[in-house]
């Protein structure tokens, strides 16, 4: 788990300063374009979240395991870095929830395996 959040670290570095960079512009398109400001601001996140993900070839998908089409795995990471932080936050409570699922799973086999033995103990000595 700690080497997936260093990988992903730069996408979500790159997600905060968009979000430093939109809140820098929104007083600004507030004041010249207040009609066109979230298609702006959402055209202008895409713009920087691509030139990111292209330019600096920070990847999303490729830590997470997914060995295909390298150019999906650029789009994707874009719209999810143009998000800002919330993107790459949705990712680490996913990564977070499948982490607890698996130690449950675990558990759960750890504790039928240790209820198993006892049973299977009273098994063989009636079979004595």
């Amino acid at each position: 788990m700690d080497k997936l959040v260093t990988a992903l670290g730069p996408a979500f570095a790159a997600g905060f300063a968009i979000q430093q960079l939109l809140e820098i512009l929104d007083p600004l398109i507030e004041k010249f374009a207040k009609d066109w400001k979230k298609i702006f601001l959402g055209l202008v996140s895409l713009t920087f979240g691509l030139i990111l993900a292209f330019g600096a070839g920070i990847r999303v998908l490729a830590p997470l395991g997914y060995a295909g089409f390298d150019l999906w795995d650029a789009l994707i990471t874009a719209l999810i870095v143009s998000a800002g932080t919330e993107g790459i936050n949705s990712i680490m409570k996913y990564l977070g929830y499948a982490k607890d699922n698996k130690k449950d799973e675990g558990e759960r086999l750890r504790g039928e395996a240790e209820g198993a033995a006892p049973a299977a103990r009273k098994v063989v000595r009636k079979k004595k």
